[in-house]
C-alpha cells in the first residue's frame, strides 16, 4: 500500500484549532456527515489528523474539533494510553494514510489517571492498562489529577517516537510528522496544546 498525500502537521494543527475554536463558541458547522460524504468515503479514507484520547464519553474528538466523517483517525482508550494496539494503529495511519499530525489528548478530571494515582488491585486488565500511567505519575512534581493528565499526554507523545520505528522515521526532517500533547477542559471544551 503506497503512502497518500495528505496536509502538513502544521496545516492540520490549524485546522483543529479554528474547529475547536467554532466547538468552544457553539458554532458547529456540521458538515462533511451525510450520504454524499458516506459514499465518496467508500472508496478509501485520507485522515488529516491522528488523535489518541482517552475513552471517557464526555471527551468526543470529532465534536471538540468539529470535524466530519473521516477527516480523523481516532483511537480511544482510558488514559489515552500508548499501548502496543494503539502504536500499531497509529503507525498505520502514518505509514498508509501519510497522516502528517498525531495529537494525544489527555482530559480534565480523567479517571484512569485518578486510579493510577489512587493505586491499588484494581484486577489484571486494569491494572496492566493503569502501569502505562504510572511513569507520568512518578514524573509528576504536582501530584495533582490534571498535572498528571497533562505530563501523561506529553509522556504518551515520547512513548510514542519511542516505541515506534515507523513514528520516530516520520518525525525526521522537515515537513515530517508532528506528535503534540494537548488537555481538553471538560466545561469549556477548551483544547489546550501543550
Amino acid at each position: 500500500m503506497s503512502k497518500k498525500k495528505n496536509i502538513s502537521g502544521d496545516k492540520a494543527l490549524d485546522r483543529l484549532k479554528a474547529g475547536n475554536k467554532k466547538f468552544v463558541a457553539d458554532k458547529l458547522e456540521g458538515k462533511l456527515q451525510d450520504k454524499s460524504r458516506r459514499s465518496a468515503l467508500t472508496k478509501g479514507q485520507n485522515p488529516f489528523a491522528i488523535i489518541l484520547s482517552c475513552a471517557d464519553s464526555r471527551v468526543v474528538p470529532e465534536l471538540a474539533f468539529d470535524t466530519g466523517l473521516g477527516e480523523l483517525f481516532v483511537l480511544r482508550v482510558a488514559g489515552n494510553v500508548a499501548n502496543t494496539s494503539t502504536i500499531a494503529s497509529i503507525e498505520y495511519a502514518v505509514a498508509h494514510l501519510g497522516t502528517k499530525l498525531i495529537v494525544v489528548m489527555g482530559h480534565e478530571s480523567c479517571g484512569a489517571v485518578t486510579a493510577a494515582i489512587a493505586g491499588g488491585d484494581n484486577g489484571y486488565n486494569l491494572n496492566h492498562l493503569l502501569s502505562h500511567i504510572t511513569p507520568s505519575i512518578a514524573a509528576s512534581r504536582n501530584k495533582d489529577v490534571n498535572a498528571v493528565v497533562k505530563k501523561n499526554a506529553k509522556m504518551t507523545c515520547g512513548d510514542l517516537i519511542g516505541r515506534s520505528e515507523i513514528i520516530s522515521k516520520a518525525t525526521a526532517g522537515r515537513g515530517g510528522l508532528k506528535v503534540v500533547p494537548a488537555y481538553y477542559n471538560l466545561g469549556s471544551g477548551k483544547v489546550n496544546f501543550l
